[in-house]
This record gives structure tokens, sequence and C-alpha cells, in this order.
């Protein structure tokens, strides 16, 4: 996944609402030029943020923090500018012409008023979610990426196959449905016996083979990488050795499969899939702990230097953060 949920992140961000309150100390506005917030190197003042949010919350401050962390270090690529363009034209799509409702999604969804104010929305998203990414990456050990290289990394695999189809029409009914599957099984299973009879598999394949593409070349797919195919076609693989078929029909979504494996190449070096599988590795993270995007921002934050000088802004802040992370492990 090459990037985070960009536009379901600024909803989640759009569906917490704050009312805080708190005491200690206060960041006074004489002169409009205390310090907010500082963090290294730089320093947001009283002026610059309550500007800013006397009709909105504390998450103009956050949006104001990490333009300063994360703009110079991400923004202005050309895949930033493919990534809001495609985010942006996805809505349009969704409406069509009706100008009324897409604005209004707009302003709901993502506090924006027109497009422009979006496009700056959509680009902090990108940029955090660059960040978030480099920041998951800095927390895999080398055991991790070890561990799936020897487990999870093949070859390119070569192999053949006999696709069996269910023989249905769309207007099929259940019992049609379920009378033509236990037929391309049965079927499956009949070719099956014929392999262990000795006949030959490509002769088979040019014979009974749904699969139009490659039928007439007795079922040869070619080289191709495991996750090209669907997982119940490459877990079945996998348990082949070369020049072995699977003994029962293996079933997927285009039908019943009889694969034979053909060949397998030696895994690429470790240093050629690295970035691949720390890639892999972090999406996995993200996608098994929903709560990490917004743990790592607030990491990230603090890595930075952040101090906070008014204590209703600092409760403010953690109370959005809170509401943030529970919002996304109930999701």
């Amino acid at each position: 996944m090459k990037n985070r949920k960009i536009i379901l992140g600024i909803v989640a961000l759009s569906a917490v609402a704050l009312l805080t309150t708190g005491c200690g100390q206060e960041a006074e506005l004489e002169n409009g030029s205390e310090v907010v917030v500082k963090l290294d190197g730089v320093k947001i003042t009283a002026d610059e943020y309550y500007n800013e949010i006397k009709t909105t919350n504390v998450s103009t401050l956050v949006d104001m923090i990490d333009h300063e962390l994360f703009d110079e270090k991400y923004g202005g690529t050309e895949e930033e500018d493919t990534e809001v363009e495609e985010q942006i034209e996805t809505l349009r799509s969704y409406y069509g012409d009706d100008e009324d409702t897409y604005n209004s999604i707009l302003l709901q969804y993502f506090g924006a008023n027109d497009e422009d104010e979006l496009d700056e929305i959509l680009r902090l998203e990108y940029r955090r979610n660059q960040a978030v990414n480099d920041y998951v990456d800095s927390t895999i050990k080398d055991d991790e990426i070890k561990k799936y290289y020897k487990n999870d990394v093949y070859g390119q695999v070569s192999a053949s196959h006999i696709l069996i189809m269910p023989s249905v029409s769309e207007d099929a009914t259940s019992d049609e449905t379920e009378t033509a599957e236990e037929e391309a099984l049965n079927l499956a299973k009949k070719i099956i016996k014929k392999l262990k009879n000795g006949e030959s598999f490509e002769d088979l394949a040019k014979e009974y083979s749904d699969d139009d593409s490659n039928a007439s070349k007795g079922g040869d797919l070619g080289y191709f990488d495991y996750d090209d195919m669907v997982d119940e076609f490459s877990d079945a693989l996998k348990e082949l050795d070369i020049d072995e078929y699977t003994v029962e029909p293996v079933k997927t979504s285009y039908g019943y499969h009889i694969i034979l494996k053909t060949g397998e190449k030696e895994k690429p070096e470790l240093d050629e899939v690295k970035d691949e599988i720390i890639e892999t590795l972090r999406n996995q993270k993200l996608d098994e702990d929903a709560t990490l995007y917004y743990t790592a921002l607030m990491e990230i934050r603090e890595e930075a230097g952040i101090k906070w000088k008014d204590d209703k802004i600092k409760k403010q802040y953690n109370k959005l953060m809170d509401q943030l992370i529970e919002y996304a492990s109930s999701n």
C-alpha cells in the first residue's frame, strides 16, 4: 500500500468535536506575541493561533504544527500532486455535475469552502502519511525483516493449470448454481483420475480447460510471482514440488483448478527486496493497529521537541488525539 487512506483519515478527523475546559498556565495575549507552542527552531505565537481558531478548535493549531514539521520534508513532489488529483477526481466522480451537493460534502466532511481549500487539506494529509510511513519503518527490526524474508519471500514460479468453470447463467436459481458447481467439481476430479492413470497434463488441458488464454498451450501460465495469483491458487502451488500436481481440485472465484508446478527460480537476495519487505511489514502494522497512525503522529511531534505553553490548549490537544484514537479503534 503506497499511501494510507487520505480521505477516510480526514473524515475521521472531521468527525471529532472538541469542547474542553482547563486550568493552569495560560498564554497571555498582551501584544499578541506570546508563544503558544514551541518546536525546535519554530515558535507559534498566540496571535497567530488565536486569529486562526477563533471560530474553530485546536485541530487548526495541530495543522499549523504539522505544516512546520512536514511541508519542507515531504511536500512538493510529483507523487503528491498525482495522489491529491486522484483524490479530488474520485470525490467529484461521486457527484457528477451536482455542484451544490459536492460543495456541501467538502464543507461537511472536510471543512473546506472550495476545492482550493480541499487541495490544501489533502496535501497536508499526504505529508502526514509519508511521515507516519517513515516513523513506522524506523520501528521495524532486522529480525522481522529476516524472518519475513525466510518465510514469505519466494522466487518466481512457473505452472500449468486446468480450469473447470461451473456452467451457470446470471439469472440461474440457487439450485441451478449448486448443480453446476457440483458438475464442475466432479469433472475436475475425473481429470485428476486421468492424470493418475498416466494421461498427459498438456493434452487434458487442451481438451478440458475453460481458460481460453492458455488452454491451447496445455495450460502453461509461464513464470509469475505468487502474489500475481489469487490466494487459494498461490497457497496450493506453494505446497507442490516441481512436476507435482494438486490431487484435489483447488476452488477459487473462477472455478476449480488442477495445478501443475513446472519450475521455480531462486528467490532474490535480501538486499534486492529489503525495501519491499519493509513496506509490506509497515502496511501490516498499520492495518493490524488502526490507532498506530495517530500514535505515530503524536510521537513524531514529541520527538520534534514540542513544548506546550498553554495548559488549556495542551488539554484540548490531548483530548483531540484521545478521541481520534478511540474513533480509529472502533472502526
